[in-house]
């Protein structure tokens, strides 16, 4: 399973303090507490010692003694201050207090109690410290679906286990399936379910609030479909291309497999076709945005219009291929 880029940044800010607190320390012992190979966290130490502050000079950068890492050991020389308390002025003290709210109102934290009880101290512990100015914030967010079947997909979420769940489609058709659960994520204000459907047997966005019943089975999820999930997750969140009402329309035909899609991109309207195909009308205010999509999930690709975008994308496969020197990418 590709790790995330911010499961890796945890874990080396992490490694930064253990390691300023703990002296020299054996790499078997970091790859056990840090639960990752040894070469993990070799790798990690070499990212860390090419990390620094502004400037980017040798002193600049974290360091550590280079003949203590020969011999296994990780001995932390020079943290560049990573490890010294941060210092919050008001304004981002509130932004805190008001993220930290709006978390406590998040289905994921609601449905769990270890999880509510962690942000409650940290908003505590916060607030006390920002005093007044924290008084002045209120977050309210709206209820999104059953306490319940949140209640049940965080278990299953948590305890990495298949669900059995009632949903209801964007066509008001009501059916249940077993799916896989890989993450939960809130997007234009609705709560989704990211997961593996082994009844459509591929990836799958289900809002929460189209959820009826949900039920956690004693079965545990398949790890490769779950991560295939997880990787595809990026492709479908950067959205950072899609338009306002301004911008050029482009019509996309996806094969059935692409539903996912269907959820997670700000389109302007979803065209059912035969075979369980469907077309996207999207406004794109950035091509290279689109290009990279298109190419992330082109065996699915069925159609592009304006024709002109389709050999846009064409043209950027050839070259791509041609630049690993594949034959026929002429």
């Amino acid at each position: 399973m590709a790790e995330r880029a911010d499961d890796r940044l945890v874990r080396l800010l992490g490694l930064v303090a253990y390691l300023d607190g703990h002296g020299p320390v054996p790499v078997p012992q970091l790859a056990e507490r840090f639960g990752v190979s040894e070469k993990q966290i070799h790798d990690d130490v070499d990212q860390l010692w090419v990390t620094g502050t502004p400037g980017y000079w040798p002193d600049d950068l974290i360091d550590f003694d280079a003949d203590a890492v020969e011999r296994g050991v990780v001995h932390l020389t020079n943290a560049r201050g990573l490890t010294r308390p941060l210092r919050l002025g008001t304004r981002e003290a509130v932004a805190l207090v008001a993220a930290l709210r709006a978390l406590l109102e998040s289905p994921p934290v609601r449905a769990d109690v270890q999880r509510t009880a962690l942000v409650r101290s940290a908003l505590a512990k916060l607030s006390a410290a920002t005093g007044e100015a924290a008084s002045a914030v209120d977050v309210r967010l709206a209820r999104d679906g059953d306490p319940r079947v949140l209640a049940a997909v965080t278990d299953a979420l948590a305890g990495r286990r298949r669900l059995r769940i009632r949903y209801v489609t964007a066509g008001d058709v009501v059916g249940e399936r077993d799916v896989d659960p890989a993450r939960l994520l809130t997007q234009d204000g609705a709560g989704y379910l990211l997961a593996w459907c082994h009844r459509a047997q591929g990836r799958r966005t289900f809002r929460l609030d189209r959820v009826l019943e949900a039920r956690v089975l004693d079965v545990p999820v398949d790890a490769v479909r779950v991560a295939e999930v997880d990787q595809d997750v990026d492709v479908a969140r950067s959205v950072a291309g899609a338009g306002d009402g301004e911008a050029p329309l482009v019509t996309v035909t996806f094969a059935s497999p692409a539903r996912w899609l269907a959820e997670e991109l700000p389109s302007e309207s979803v065209t059912e076709l035969a075979g369980g195909a469907f077309s996207l009308r999207l406004r794109v205010s950035n091509p290279a945005w689109l290009h990279g999509l298109l190419l992330a999930v082109a065996p699915l690709v069925l159609a592009v219009d304006p024709p002109e975008v389709a050999a846009r994308v064409a043209t950027a496969a050839r070259a791509a291929l041609a630049a690993y020197g594949v034959r026929g990418a002429s």
